[in-house]
């Protein structure tokens, strides 16, 4: 597999985007679709290894700002991010809407999986957290996948009249 320099530029440029609307620190619910988009679109747009590695970014950059503060949950993030990813990038080419809500639905699933597990550990999560990384990753991936379909019809629009 060749890696295009363009690709490696659009998925930078992606993360810095994503990495930049989380230093914003605006609400969960304006964020949270926020990233997720970001992730549809570089998945669909690059490809699934660039959706990953924003994927796999964002959720330490989070720490590192402080926005989350639950380290333990890093992990549980970013295999909901990767899965959200991948999923979206390798079925977008049969049918785009099913592959965003599939990834959607399969990244609660992962992150339910994940933190249930944590907990079964001993590891200590607040209700709050609970359910900011359960079911509300459920409706903020599905709000990101609606903007996602905006973007990238916009994207697809502008690629058309530049004749590329």
């Amino acid at each position: 597999m060749k890696i295009k320099l363009q690709d490696v530029v659009r998925t930078g440029l992606l993360a810095a985007l994503a990495v930049a609307l989380q230093s914003m620190t605006l609400p969960q619910p304006v964020t949270g679709p926020g990233i997720n988009a970001i992730l549809f679109v570089a998945s669909v747009y690059v490809g699934p290894l660039s959706g990953a590695l924003v994927g796999i970014i964002t959720p330490w950059m989070a720490l590192l700002m402080g926005i989350n503060k639950l380290a333990p949950a890093v992990p549980v993030i970013m295999a909901g991010n990767v899965t959200l990813a991948l999923v979206t990038g390798y079925f977008a080419k049969f049918n785009r809407y099913l592959a965003m809500g599939l990834a959607s639905v399969l990244k609660f699933g992962v992150m339910t999986l994940g933190i249930r597990y944590l907990m079964s550990t001993g590891t200590k999560i607040p209700a709050a957290a609970y359910t900011s990384l359960t079911i509300t990753q459920l409706v903020t991936a599905l709000g990101g996948a609606v903007v996602a379909s905006l973007v990238l019809a916009a994207l697809s629009r502008a690629v058309k009249q530049r004749g590329q």
